[in-house]
């Protein structure tokens, strides 16, 4: 395997050590204004100086970056969002390609994020890999898998798996995706073959990413293409053009279908997925991760309760018989008939998303009063080039997060979005979600100091003073 090389952002291009890179963490840290890091040469943390304790996190407290096979692995061949790219007119701005190779270096980012202070790994399997074809599971890809799962346990990192991250194989969507009436079934097959394959070295394991999307996508504030009337309306059209194109009058994903068979069909998947991982692994945490926004009323006419009931009710009744709840949280929503544009003035991220880092103190105490279970902040996050503006984001989200627990709201764990700058779906990859940076042409990762920065605080599982 090549090695793509690690830099620090700031300095020399040239490949570093493991612990070269442990050294320059800690001076982009003390570059940064926060303080050095502490730890000894094996590169442990040595016991906290926090004299306060109101910084401290409670003890187990998961901290992690999370990545999704789609968008860092490359080569998803097999999927359908792979066929979508291609397609003539295709609603994706860019290729997806080789992304981030991560299927190839898996081993050295896993280590770096490891290096970093995290203690958590989150990322997904990829369907379509692990089964192309229906009713052909290639034990060389869980084989893969396994392997990153033992990787993540070589280095400390608990392991939250999810099992299904948007992306689907070409054969289940082209037979209707979720609308399916057998899909249930179909995806409850894969989630017991992988989890026999693979359970025993889950941490935590997720049976769907943001499967409330289909409602979301009614509610959300997106800019229009040129004469489209209705966000519903492009994608309806969207989805007119790919059937005709793929030759296939079914073919509905996630994104692309009738939105209500599709949340259906989601939590009878859910439901029937959750049940075959028990199967195999009765102690296994299971649960799922859920797009949720600080939605917040209008001044006039403001419909937040059928919001909250169209696009959460459901998801929030069976998260009451989960393990645990992910929420995954990057802004607030001022919701009247619809969300609204963000306020004249205010600062935007690259999604066009408020900077609003307050949404995660406000949706864990939201999301935990509806459901009663342990909740873990699975993604939060900006798309900024400024690395400084992350930062403080962070923090002041951290610092939310931290009164929220002091006030008794069951928070164990804080996972960002994204380990890494990679393929952001539709807007290909401008947005700049990472904490390190990839360039796609050498596969040369950079760690910015927002990384560090985090992962000192997650080594020392304490707020630092900037953030109070």
């Amino acid at each position: 395997m090549r090695d793509a090389g690690l830099s620090v952002a700031g300095s020399a291009t040239k490949a570093i050590s493991r612990r070269a890179l442990l050294l320059q963490a800690s001076a982009a840290v003390v570059v940064s204004g926060l303080g050095k890091l502490s730890f000894a040469q094996t590169g442990k943390a040595t016991p906290s100086t926090v004299a306060d304790k109101s910084r401290a996190f409670p003890d187990k407290f998961l901290w992690g970056c999370a990545t999704a096979g789609y968008q860092v692995e490359g080569n998803n061949t097999n999927s359908d969002l792979w066929m979508m790219e291609y397609l003539p007119g295709t609603i994706f701005k860019e290729l997806s390609g080789d992304a981030c190779d991560h299927y190839h270096l898996y081993p050295q980012d896993i280590s770096m994020l490891a290096d970093l202070g995290f203690n958590t790994y989150r990322f997904s399997l990829e369907w379509s890999r692990i089964e192309p074809e229906e009713g052909f599971f290639s034990n060389a890809e869980l084989d893969h898998y396994r392997r990153m799962l033992a990787a993540c346990h070589e280095h400390r990192l608990t392991p939250m798996l999810t099992y299904s991250h948007f992306s689907l194989p070409r054969w289940f969507a082209m037979k209707g995706g979720w609308e399916n009436a057998q899909a249930a079934d179909r995806y409850a097959r894969f989630c017991e073959k992988a989890t026999r394959h693979l359970g025993d070295l889950v941490g935590y394991a997720s049976t769907l990413n943001e499967p409330d999307i289909p409602q979301l996508l009614n509610w959300v504030y997106l800019p229009l293409q040129p004469g489209a009337k209705s966000l519903t309306e492009m994608f309806q059209a969207s989805l007119a053009q790919v059937r005709k194109q793929v030759n296939a009058p079914e073919f509905a994903n996630l994104f692309l279908g009738d939105r209500k068979k599709t949340r259906d069909g989601l939590l009878a998947a859910h439901a029937k997925g959750k049940d075959a991982m028990k199967s195999v692994r009765p102690d296994m945490p299971v649960g799922f991760n859920l797009a949720m926004s600080d939605d917040q009323p209008a001044s006039e006419d403001s419909h937040l309760a059928e919001k909250r009931a169209d696009v959460y009710g459901p998801w929030l009744e069976a998260a009451r018989h989960c393990d645990y709840l992910g929420v995954q949280v990057y802004s607030r929503s001022i919701v009247g008939k619809r969300d609204l544009p963000p306020a004249k003035g205010a600062e935007l991220t690259q999604t066009g998303m408020e900077f609003y880092p307050e949404c995660v103190e406000h949706v864990v105490r939201f999301a935990s009063k509806e459901t009663g279970v342990p909740i873990y902040v699975t993604e939060n996050g900006i798309a900024t080039e400024d690395d400084s503006r992350r930062v403080e984001y962070v923090e002041r989200a951290l610092a939310g997060l931290k009164r929220a627990i002091d006030d008794g709201v069951d928070v164990r764990g804080y996972v960002a979005w994204s380990l890494m700058d990679n393929f952001e779906w539709m807007s290909g990859y401008q947005p700049k979600f990472g904490m390190v940076a990839v360039d796609r042409a050498t596969q040369k990762r950079t760690i910015k100091p927002s990384a560090a920065i985090l992962g000192n605080i997650a080594r020392r599982n304490a707020l630092p003073r900037t953030a109070l």
